[in-house]
């Protein structure tokens, strides 16, 4: 009975999470072909005027939505056990493209981000402990310790999973309050990637005391 209640409650989080990445994914399709005249680059109109801030924009966009589709077959046991020569190629990919491509892109796009000081401070934050993470993953797996691994990808893919709660919480703020465009934004800036690692760490927490380690 407990079984089907764990096997229940992981298909309705992958399930959600499928379904967000789906919408996240819809998103990123409207910048293909290139379009400068769009949804957020409508707010961007001066940065895009710089050819380091397009390439950066693109190279973000392109990638996240592949990192995260890669992030969410990472966790499977399934995966991991019958099927590991896909556990690592999606694993190296993931690892690579955040550190070659997404973490320093994000890190240009926090110069330039919305919301002023808090926003790009908030941003850039999230850049840096986004490439540490995920090159701590890939320092413990070299090292073939994969308990320290597999924390630091837990880390790692919660921020990768703000380009979703930052919306979410986006949508719910201006459900709620009545407050400027960019006061929210300052505000979602922050909780968009503190609640996720704050979630990581208790999941850390949880899986390190249930497997016995101190």
């Amino acid at each position: 009975m407990k079984l089907n209640r764990l096997f229940f409650l992981k298909a309705i989080l992958y399930g959600t999470l499928v379904y967000f990445i789906y919408l996240l994914a819809l998103i990123s399709i409207q910048y293909i072909p290139i379009n400068y005249e769009i949804a957020f680059l409508n707010l961007k109109q001066e940065e895009i005027k710089l050819t380091y801030y397009k390439f950066a924009f693109f190279s973000h966009v392109y990638s996240s939505i592949i990192i995260i589709t890669l992030g969410l077959t990472q966790f499977s046991t399934t995966i991991r056990n019958q099927f590991p020569f896909i556990h690592k190629i999606n694993g190296k990919t993931y690892i690579l493209l955040i550190l070659l491509v997404a973490s320093p892109s994000g890190l240009i796009m926090s110069y330039h981000a919305n919301g002023g000081l808090i926003s790009k401070v908030s941003f850039t934050i999230l850049s840096i402990l986004w490439f540490l993470f995920t090159l701590n993953a890939y320092k413990n797996i070299k090292k073939r310790n994969f308990e320290k691994h597999k924390n630091f990808m837990i880390r790692s893919y919660a921020l990768t999973l703000s380009a979703i709660s930052l919306r979410l919480f986006k949508y719910g703020i201006v459900s709620i309050f009545e407050l400027p465009p960019m006061d929210t934004y300052k505000i979602v800036s922050i909780l968009g990637w503190t609640i996720n690692l704050g979630i990581a760490e208790m999941i850390i927490k949880k899986t390190t005391h249930n497997n016995g380690y101190n």
